[in-house]
């Protein structure tokens, strides 16, 4: 008898016995659709019909003529012992071994055994052991003589079972065969049955939707023999492309036990012995098994791979671009069709390895062209670039993969990080067909990689890991203990969708203006960004609701009191403007010059911007010095600034932003996009309006999240005159007074503010 377990990884129906994580058989159901569980079904599929059994819709009961033949090899006699049955079966079903009698006999047994216990009289039990004994023989003969401790077959079921269905099924694996049972309206019905799914298990995994309409196995069926309709036609031409057949052919994963570091380290001699054959394989790996020792076990492996003195190339986060030099030195046709240039551009391919290798490669090169051809349904112009792609990146490795190597040797290609571009994926499917080991590593899970591919085997751990480059033993690796995993777990869940916030946690954020009513920015002022309305966070950035607003004239006239007033808003964030202006405008006038050449067809060159000498932020945070360049782009494309590509005043703007005073500079060095953000408050007592410059500098500063209020007791226009918008808001608080003389504000006293707290709980007396 076998033991059912919990499938968790559908790639484990495909394991031999010996090599599943326990010795077991699965019987699982699937209620719900993805794209990964679509193509294992198709796999699954084509196993069940080829070695096991499909069955599509309801098992026909057995009619007259097969309950006849049956009484007359077994006749009439029936009883309830697993000798009886075994007996029965060696008649019945001559072609199984007495080990397979045995364990059917039990699992028929059992099965009956339940239904007597359910209450069934001997009458029922009869006619349900001729109807199981009908369906083995009809139906199941072709699988249960191949039962055995190395071979598991395989049975897809479509639908919901009827009762006697489903006992049949639960026997079937508990005698050693594995099924899948697809029901594409959801469990209930089956629930019915099988209360507590003692039976069999329901497969789940997060991105599960429901089943496309019209999916059936007619349908699975029908496509592929569509696929090899189509299929025929091409290998025809493929066959006078090749011109020479290779003598070899890749025999790809076939041969893996289950310990994939292992299996890329095996010898070929150890993958297999047919001479027709070079075993090689094609994993991605994605995630981790243990975060503490995963990048210690990755040096002990390379090491390992490297005494083997096979050919080894390691690419961290994508490949490189093929150069213009690299792609100049492949010679190109006029061609009518992918025929004639894959017969053309496989000649030319320039392959320096093991000669006898020569016909498998061209025969690698001219398949994934056609099968890129058909796939995507480009034009022949975009698949010449992709022949021009493979021959140059092969020109660039073949060396480290095949130079001074003899078959059955193998390389080993490692794609650390994932596949990152989608021109990438043809190069892998090509190499997958030559003698070379591809293994994917993708350890940081939020870095998905974009190769799919039906020969690719996946292993997917639920553990991530955030590192860019593969470990090496001549460098140094910072490696994390099972204590600094933990924290930055916890950490996790502490400050992902809390709402509360690590320490620097988001690097990117935007803003938003707050249209508020004058009492409310007292309230707002000195709270932290987190507590405002409108405040989120969403994919890792931060909106930032900012306060931009100017407040004119001096309430009730009374000026120690409006003094007071404006130092209870200084906080240890806040920047003071007592003498205007802010900006120099001789460092502007001659950054302005410099910043013609930062701008291009309305877009800032940043990295000409950040490689040049007049750049003064490069000792900032790089996310501080993205955000600057991310927010100055903002400002020009708002054209929120009069004169924006009308008049050159663009390149006035980022003279501004580039030129920025020191102290606002460490402001913004020091500014945590969560917290209390740092503030501007900019005094102009006089008839003068306030200069083009810091008119400029002011709405820089509010799309990087200051907070700006202008305190204007004379209620003259200020930085109105060069914005294209009505901003700032504007309060009315009182009386206009001209002629103010700006005090000492630490010689003020600060009487007259209070909390917000004490407003909303003030009491009356």
């Amino acid at each position: 008898m076998f033991e059912r377990k919990k499938i968790n990884r559908l790639e484990n129906f495909f394991l031999e016995p010996a090599k599943r994580p326990v010795p077991c058989v699965y019987f699982c159901r699937i209620c719900g659709y993805s794209s990964d569980i679509g193509d294992f079904i198709v796999k699954y599929y084509n196993s069940a019909r080829t070695e096991g059994v499909v069955i599509e819709g309801k098992i026909p009961n057995p009619d007259e003529k097969n309950i006849s033949y049956y009484t007359e090899i077994l006749g009439t006699a029936f009883q309830m012992s697993v000798g009886f049955i075994g007996d029965s079966l060696k008649k019945w079903l001559p072609r199984m071994n007495a080990s397979q009698r045995n364990t059917l006999s039990i699992a028929i047994y059992d099965a009956l055994d339940d239904l007597r216990k359910s209450g069934k009289n001997e009458n029922i039990l009869k006619n349900a052991y001729i109807k199981l004994m009908c369906w083995l023989y009809y139906k199941f003969e072709r699988v249960i003589n191949k039962l055995s401790d190395n071979y598991i077959p395989k049975i897809l079921y479509e639908g919901v079972p009827s009762r006697y269905e489903l006992i049949l099924l639960s026997m079937l694996s508990l005698a050693g065969c594995d099924i899948v049972m697809l029901m594409y309206n959801g469990d209930k019905d089956y629930l019915s049955l099988d209360v507590d799914s003692r039976l069999s298990d329901r497969y789940e995994i997060s991105n599960m939707t429901s089943f496309p309409k019209d999916y059936s196995i007619v349908a699975i069926r029908n496509r592929l023999q569509a696929s090899v309709r189509n299929e025929m036609p091409r290998k025809n031409n493929a066959e006078v492309i090749y011109s020479v057949a290779p003598q070899l052919t890749n025999c790809t994963n076939a041969w893996l036990s289950g310990d994939f570091f292992e299996d890329v380290l095996k010898a070929p001699t150890e993958r297999g012995n047919d001479e027709r054959f070079f075993y090689n394989c094609f994993i991605r790996i994605n995630g981790v098994e243990d975060k503490v020792t995963y990048q210690s076990n990755l040096i002990r492996f390379h090491s390992e791979l490297k005494k083997s003195e096979r050919g080894i190339v390691i690419t961290e986060n994508g490949i490189a671009p093929p150069s213009p030099e690299e792609i100049s030195k492949v010679n190109r046709g006029n061609y009518q069709n992918i025929e004639q240039m894959a017969n053309d551009l496989s000649s030319k391919i320039g392959f320096n390895g093991d000669s006898s290798l020569i016909p498998v490669v061209r025969k690698a090169f001219t398949d994934t062209l056609l099968d890129e051809a058909k796939s995507e349904n480009i034009p022949l112009a975009r698949i010449i670039n992709t022949a021009v792609y493979l021959i140059c990146w092969l020109r660039r490795y073949q060396s480290k993969l095949f130079g001074g190597r003899k078959m059955p040797m193998v390389s080993c290609f490692i794609v650390f990080g994932g596949v990152r571009s989608k021109k990438e994926i043809p190069f892998f499917k090509f190499l997958s067909k030559l003698p070379v080991d591809i293994l994917i590593l993708n350890p940081d899970k939020d870095n998905k990689c974009l190769l799919d591919d039906n020969n690719l085997f996946d292993i997917n751990y639920t553990e991530s890991l955030a590192i860019s480059e593969f470990p090496d033993e001549n460098t140094p690796v910072r490696i994390g203990t099972a204590a600094y995993h933990a924290e930055r777990e916890l950490d996790t869940l502490m400050y992902q969708d809390s709402g509360m916030y690590r320490s620097m946690q988001y690097g990117a954020a935007s803003t938003v203006m707050l249209s508020t009513m004058y009492e409310e920015i007292d309230i707002l002022w000195d709270q932290e960004l987190k507590y405002r309305p409108n405040f989120s966070t969403e994919n890792g950035s931060v909106v930032m609701p900012v306060i931009f607003a100017k407040v004119s004239g001096v309430k009730d006239g009374h000026i120690p009191h409006y003094w007071s007033m404006i130092k209870s808003f200084i906080t240890p964030e806040t920047y003071v403007v007592r003498n205007a202006p802010v900006v120099n405008a001789a460092s502007v006038l001659y950054m302005t010059k410099v910043a013609t050449s930062f701008l291009k067809d309305g877009k800032l060159q940043r990295d000409k911007i950040r490689a040049h000498q007049c750049y003064t932020y490069g000792f900032l945070r790089e996310n501080i010095q993205d955000h600057i360049l991310d927010k100055l782009q903002l400002l020009i494309d708002r054209r929120l600034i009069k004169g924006t590509f009308e008049n050159g005043t663009e390149y006035t703007i980022i003279a501004v932003a580039l030129t920025m005073n020191i102290n606002i500079v460490r402001m913004i060095q020091n500014f945590d996009f969560t917290k209390k953000n740092p503030k501007i408050i900019y005094i102009n007592t006089t008839e003068r309006i306030i200069s083009l410059e810091d008119s400029i500098l002011m709405a820089f500063l509010s799309y990087l999240g200051f907070d700006v209020l202008f305190f204007v007791p004379t209620g003259y226009k200020t930085v109105e005159n060069f914005y294209n918008s009505d901003i700032p808001d504007e309060h009315q608080t009182g009386n206009y007074i001209y002629d103010l003389r700006i005090p000492d504000f630490r010689t003020v006293s600060s009487n007259t503010r209070q909390s917000w707290r004490e407003k909303l709980f003030k009491r009356g007396t």
